[in-house]
C-alpha cells in the first residue's frame, strides 16, 4: 500500500517500525513527534518532525504537539473541496493520507497507585483530537489505531471505502473507550450521573453463548485493574459464556465465605453447594456432598491451594471447571487425566473487582452497586431464645447462603454447610418446599439447621411447613404487612426467628 503523507505518533509502539520503514522507503512523507519520532530516526526512517509541519515548538512538556491548524487543517481538509484545497496551498500544506496513533497508556498508570496529579498527567488530548479528525476524514484517508491492523494495511494494494470506514469505527471505539475509562476514574464507579458509559477491551471470542446459535465475546472493563481475565487458565477446553456466569457466581459467593478454608460448587448461575470446614479437604468433602446430584457439570471454587487429597475428590465426579488461588504439583498430576476440565489458577480471586453491576434491558441497560451480605448485626431483632456465639455462625452462613441464589431463595443449612436450596420459584411456598425436599432427600440426619429466606415471608404458612419440617430457626428481612402474624405464628410454634432489616433478592 502507497501513501504520500503521514502523520505518525503512537504510545504503543509495538510493530511501528516494521508498518512505518517500508513506507518511508517507498516516498511516504513521516511526520512525527517526541519518542516516536527518535525511535523511527534510530531506526533509519527519515521524520519530519511535528514542530517542522507546524511552525511552532512542542511546548509544556509535551502537553501541546499536534494542537494546531497546520495539522488539523492537513487532517479535515475535505476530498475534491476547492475551497478546502485553496486554504491548504495557502498554507504551504498537504492533506494527510494517513495517520497512526494510540494513546497515553492511561489504564497502565492506573495500576502504579499514582496520586490524582501525577494520573492526570496520562489523560491524551491531541492524541484523540488528531485520530477523531483522521477518522472523521475517512473517504479520503486511512488512520490506524491498533497495531494488529498494521500488517494487513501494509499487504493490500489499495484500501477501499468499507476498509477505511472500518478503520474509522475502529477510532472512535478506542477514543470512546478512553474517554469511558477516565470518566469511570473520576467519578470513582459513581452510580446516578445523568449520562454513563461502558467500555472494554476484548478478552476473547466465545465459541458461542448461552445456545449454539448466539454469537458470544468476553470483554474486561477498560481500565480495571483486574477480575476474571486474568485467571491463567492451566489445562481443558477454551472457556464458554456459561462457564463465565458460572465462575463469577461461584466466586462472588466464595468471597462472602472468607472466614476461613471453603468451597462452593455452582449449577447454572446457582450455588448447590457451600461449605467450610477446618480444611480446605474437608470444605470441599461438605461442598460436593450438598447436594450430590446437582453438582455433576458444575464449577468448583475454592480459596485455598488444590491439594492432592481434593484433587482425588474432584476426580470423582464430572465438573466443568476447578477455580482455586494454585494447584500443587501432585494435585495438577491428578487432575490432567480429565483433560477437557478446565482448572483456573488466580492467587487473587478473593479480591473483589468493580463497584456496581450492569444489566441490559431491551433499549438500554441498568446499574445498580454490588449487594453487600453483612454478618451479624447488632439491630437484628431476635424472637425465641436467645442465641448463642456458635447459634449466631449458623444463622449468618444461611443468610449469606441465601442472599447468592435467584430469587424467589430459600437456603437451609447449618453453620458451616448448605443442606438444602430452593431459588429462582414464583412464589416462597415452592422455594421451601423446593429446600426442604433437597435437604430430606441428601441430609435427612442433620436436624439442627436454620432456613433463611431472601425476601419478608408474606404470610405464616411458610412457618408452619418448615416447622412440620422440623425446622426451629429462621432468619428473614422482615417487612411484610403481617409480620406481626408470621412472629406470632413463629413464637407459637417455637420457632426462633432473626429478623434483620434487610432483603437480598438476586434477580
Amino acid at each position: 500500500m502507497k501513501f504520500q503523507n503521514a502523520l505518525v505518533s503512537v504510545s504503543d509502539k509495538t510493530g511501528l517500525v516494521d508498518f512505518i520503514k517500508p513506507l518511508a522507503e517507498q516516498g511516504t512523507r513521516i511526520v512525527s513527534t517526541g519518542g516516536t519520532a527518535k525511535v523511527l530516526r534510530e531506526a533509519g526512517v527519515d521524520v519530519v518532525d511535528v514542530s517542522e509541519q507546524t511552525g511552532f515548538p512542542e511546548v509544556m512538556d509535551g502537553r501541546v504537539k499536534t494542537l494546531h491548524p497546520h495539522i488539523h487543517m492537513a487532517l479535515l481538509a475535505r476530498k475534491d473541496h476547492h475551497a478546502d484545497s485553496e486554504v491548504l496551498e495557502k498554507n504551504g500544506l498537504e492533506p494527510f493520507d494517513l495517520v497512526v496513533g494510540n494513546l497515553y497508556p492511561f489504564a497502565e498508570a492506573l495500576k502504579k497507585n499514582l496520586t490524582l496529579k501525577e494520573q492526570v498527567e496520562f489523560i491524551d488530548i491531541g492524541g484523540p483530537s488528531f485520530l477523531r479528525a483522521a477518522a472523521k476524514s475517512f473517504e479520503r484517508m486511512a488512520v490506524v489505531c491498533d497495531p494488529s491492523d498494521y500488517s494487513w494495511v501494509l499487504e493490500v494494494n489499495e484500501l477501499s471505502g468499507e476498509q477505511k470506514k472500518k478503520l474509522a469505527g475502529k477510532v472512535f471505539a478506542h477514543t470512546s473507550t478512553y474517554d469511558s475509562m477516565i470518566s469511570e476514574y473520576l467519578l470513582k464507579g459513581e452510580v446516578g450521573g445523568s449520562e454513563w458509559t461502558l467500555s472494554g477491551q476484548k478478552v476473547s471470542r466465545l465459541r458461542y453463548g448461552e445456545n449454539p446459535q448466539q454469537k458470544a465475546d468476553w470483554y474486561s472493563f477498560s481500565g480495571n485493574q483486574g477480575g476474571l481475565h486474568e485467571a491463567e487458565k492451566l489445562q481443558g477446553k477454551e472457556l464458554s459464556y456459561n462457564n463465565l456466569l458460572d465462575l463469577d457466581a461461584a466466586l462472588s459467593t466464595l468471597r462472602d465465605f472468607h472466614f476461613g478454608p471453603a468451597c462452593v460448587s455452582v449449577k447454572h448461575n446457582n450455588p448447590c453447594g457451600i461449605a467450610t470446614g477446618d480444611s480446605i479437604e474437608e470444605a470441599v468433602q461438605l461442598s460436593l456432598k450438598a447436594d450430590p446430584v446437582s453438582v455433576f457439570g458444575g464449577i468448583v471454587a475454592l480459596n485455598e491451594t488444590v491439594s492432592e487429597e481434593v484433587a482425588r475428590s474432584l476426580t470423582e465426579l464430572f465438573l466443568e471447571c476447578v477455580v482455586a488461588p494454585d494447584f500443587s504439583k501432585a494435585a495438577l498430576e491428578l487432575l490432567q487425566k480429565k483433560k477437557n476440565l478446565r482448572l483456573l489458577k488466580w492467587p487473587q480471586m478473593m479480591q473483589k473487582y468493580g463497584d456496581h453491576t450492569v444489566k441490559v434491558v431491551d433499549g438500554g441497560f441498568l446499574i445498580q452497586d454490588f449487594d453487600v451480605c453483612n454478618g451479624w448485626q447488632s439491630d437484628w431483632k431476635v424472637f425465641g431464645e436467645n442465641i448463642t456465639e456458635q447459634g449466631r455462625q449458623a444463622f449468618v452462613f444461611a443468610w449469606k447462603s441465601c442472599a447468592h441464589l435467584k430469587s424467589n431463595a430459600i437456603a437451609i443449612c447449618n453453620h458451616r454447610q448448605s443442606i438444602g436450596m430452593g431459588m429462582g420459584q414464583v412464589n416462597r411456598v415452592d422455594a421451601v418446599q423446593q429446600a426442604i425436599q433437597r435437604w430430606q432427600n441428601f441430609h435427612n440426619g442433620i436436624d439442627d439447621v436454620v432456613l433463611a429466606s431472601d425476601a419478608f415471608f408474606p404470610f405464616s404458612d411458610s412457618i408452619e411447613l418448615a416447622y412440620s419440617a422440623g425446622i426451629r430457626k429462621v432468619i428473614q428481612p422482615g417487612g411484610s404487612i403481617k409480620d406481626e402474624e408470621v412472629i406470632a405464628k413463629a413464637l407459637e410454634l417455637g420457632v426462633q426467628m432473626v429478623l434483620t432489616g434487610q432483603r437480598h433478592f438476586l434477580h
